[in-house]
C-alpha cells in the first residue's frame, strides 16, 4: 500500500468519525450516520479526483473506503452516548482529518506533476470539502466558515509548505509530512488560542 493510499485511509476514517459524531448531534438513524459519515469521508477526495480527472474516483477504484467510513458510523452510533461533549470532539477529530487529508490532496496533486497552484488548491478541496458538506447537510454553521477560524487558510498554508519544501528538494515523503504538520499546528492553535484572521467589520458609509 502507498503512502498517498494510507494518508486517504487516514483522512476517510477520521472524518468518517467527525460526521458521526455530527449525526449524532442531530439524532440521525444508523442510516442517516453511515450516509453523513461517508459523505464527509470521501467528499472531499471525490471532489479532487474530480477535478484531475482522476478515473476512476479513488472509493470506486477502491470501496473499502467505504465500508471503513461505514464501520465508524457504526462505531460511533453504537458510542456516542458515552462522549460528554460531542462538539469539541468533532472540532479536534475535524483538525487531525483536515491535516491529514490537506497532505494527501496535495500529494495525489504532486504525482500527477500539477502546477504549484493546483497541488495547493487540491490540497485544500480534499481537506475542506468534506467538512463542508457535512456541516451543511446537517443543518449546522460549516466550520470552514465561522467568524474568525483559521480552518481553509490553515489547509492553504500547510499545501504551500509541501509545496514550497518539494521545490527546494525535500524528499515528497518528508514535505507530506510537514504539509500535515504546519496545517495542524496552525488549526490548533485557532482552536486552543483562538488564533484567526482580521473579519470584515461594516463602517458607516462617509458623507
Amino acid at each position: 500500500m502507498t503512502v498517498l493510499a494510507l494518508l486517504d485511509y487516514a483522512s476517510v476514517l477520521v472524518f468518517a468519525l467527525t460526521g458521526a459524531l455530527v449525526a449524532s448531534r442531530a439524532q440521525l438513524d444508523l442510516v442517516g450516520f453511515a450516509f453523513v459519515a461517508c459523505l464527509t469521508a470521501v467528499g472531499g477526495g471525490t471532489v479532487r479526483d474530480l477535478l484531475l480527472n482522476r478515473d476512476p474516483v479513488f472509493w470506486i477504484a477502491q470501496p473499502a473506503y467505504i465500508l471503513l467510513a461505514s464501520a465508524a458510523a457504526l462505531l460511533v452510533f453504537f458510542t456516542a452516548h458515552l462522549v460528554e461533549s460531542r462538539q469539541r470532539w468533532v472540532i479536534w477529530l475535524d483538525s487531525f482529518a483536515l491535516a491529514i487529508a490537506v497532505s494527501a490532496g496535495a500529494g495525489v496533486a504532486m504525482q500527477m506533476d500539477q502546477p504549484a497552484v493546483i497541488v495547493v488548491l487540491m490540497g485544500m478541496s480534499t481537506g475542506c470539502m468534506g467538512g463542508l458538506m457535512r456541516d451543511v447537510v446537517c443543518n449546522e454553521v460549516p466550520l470552514v466558515l465561522k467568524q474568525g477560524e483559521l480552518y481553509v487558510s490553515c489547509a492553504m498554508a500547510g499545501a504551500s509548505v509541501g509545496v514550497g519544501l518539494t521545490m527546494i528538494g525535500l524528499p515528497p515523503l518528508q514535505a507530506l509530512a510537514a504539509c500535515a504538520l504546519s496545517c495542524w499546528t496552525l488549526r490548533a492553535g485557532s482552536i486552543a488560542f483562538g488564533w484567526h484572521l482580521p473579519v470584515y467589520k461594516s463602517r458607516p458609509p462617509r458623507n
